[in-house]
């Protein structure tokens, strides 16, 4: 898809359903990052972050809190561009093409690799018009119902919401107003999913679902996750990222730096670093 232009760590308990085989090499990269660098007021958030993400996987960032998960995140829609002290370095790569290129449009970006929140953040609006919102931005008319009820039957919602389709969104439980708002971003069909925690304002009953949405929704998006719950990256991610704090000499700066990235299975039961065999067996956090 081209851009538009303008001691060894102990196994984390895996639910059987949850469980997957080793990622594959990947074949197809959706993402590709060379030596990205972030930025605030010159003072750098993230250093040295190259790795590659596979079309339809699900990729999971973890770490301790200011490792840069969140802001790494982030670089793959051009959310940062939206901070006006953000500089974003090195090259990332989105299907080939240069996704800071001089001719790319990041509101365009940002059709294409939607984004769910920490918090849900329904608008206030009905349960329709919420799902409908980036559709008829987009200037799309006709069809708006059959758009609606697809992407509430590809959030899991449907069944739930159907007869109630005209209720203000904030009615809904903290659970469905997540997945309406997963809901609202695949309306507009894009070819990513990024999630930033979409689970910790969530109960577990409420977090188990989104966590076989995404096992579903996989066959049909690339879905990067940020996630401080080991057990749920196990259950759900095909390839894990951990990144760690560094310090400088002074320890006046610290940046965010990628210890490992690899098979899911491989980072938590075998993992290549003591770093993450430390971080994920809980030794540190």
């Amino acid at each position: 898809m081209v851009v538009v232009l303008k001691e060894q760590t102990p196994k984390i308990s895996v639910r059987p359903e949850f469980q997957q085989a080793a990622a594959p090499q990947i074949k197809e990269k959706v993402f590709e990052l060379n030596g990205i660098e972030v930025l605030y007021g010159g003072v750098s958030a993230v250093k040295d972050i190259s790795m590659e993400i596979g079309h339809k996987e699900v990729t999971a960032l973890i770490g301790p809190s200011g490792c840069g998960k969140s802001t790494l995140l982030r670089c793959l829609n051009r959310m940062n561009d939206l901070i006006p002290t953000a500089e974003v370095q090195g090259e990332l790569l989105y299907h080939g093409e240069d996704l800071y290129g001089p001719n790319v449009d990041p509101v365009q970006v940002r059709k294409l690799i939607g984004m769910v929140f920490q918090k849900p953040n329904p608008f206030p609006k009905s349960i329709y018009d919420n799902v409908a919102f980036g559709p008829r931005v987009l200037g799309r008319k006709d069809g708006l119902d059959e758009t609606v009820e697809k992407a509430l039957r590809g959030a899991a919602l449907w069944d739930e919401v159907k007869d109630r389709l005209k209720d203000n969104a904030f009615g809904l439980s903290g659970g469905q107003q997540q997945r309406l708002c997963i809901a609202r971003c695949i309306a507009v069909e894009p070819d990513v999913i990024l999630m930033d925690e979409p689970c910790s304002a969530l109960d577990p009953i409420s977090t188990g679902k989104i966590e076989d949405l995404m096992i579903e929704l996989k066959e049909q998006y690339s879905i990067v996750i940020v996630t401080h719950n080991m057990q749920q990256a196990a259950r759900v991610s095909d390839r894990t990222a951990f990144l760690m704090v560094e310090l400088d000499a002074e320890e006046h700066n610290r940046w965010g730096r990628l210890v490992e990235y690899d098979a899911t299975e491989k980072v938590f039961t075998n993992p290549s670093d003591k770093r993450t065999e430390d971080y994920v067996s809980g030794k540190v956090g």
